[in-house]
């Protein structure tokens, strides 16, 4: 499970770094970003099964989009949500009495 979580990660990187590297390029960035953004929402759902990977398909799709947001790293921020922050949920421990 280790080496899926560090290939999501350096996929993400990867993936956010091409984004960002839009803006670098005078007068053809933003039109590369309507090229890009379908893929990148395509990727993310790829990469992120389930409902969140729905919604953050969604958010990079609006993010590479919208001007001025390409900085945002969602990728890498969607998997520090998914394995990094979001706290695991700890088993519950029930005591009985024995008669």
């Amino acid at each position: 499970m280790k080496l899926l979580k560090d290939k999501l990660f350096i996929k993400g990187l990867v993936y956010d770094l091409t984004g960002m590297a839009t803006v670098a390029i005078p007068l053809i960035g933003p039109f590369l970003d309507l090229l890009w953004a379908p893929y990148a929402a395509k990727k993310m759902r790829e990469m992120y099964p389930g409902k969140k990977g729905k919604l953050a398909s969604v958010i990079v799709f609006l993010e590479e989009i919208l001007p001025g947001t390409d900085i945002i790293p969602t990728f890498t921020l969607m998997y520090l949500y998914s394995f990094v922050w979001k706290k695991q949920p700890q088993p519950q421990v029930i005591e009985v009495e024995s008669y």
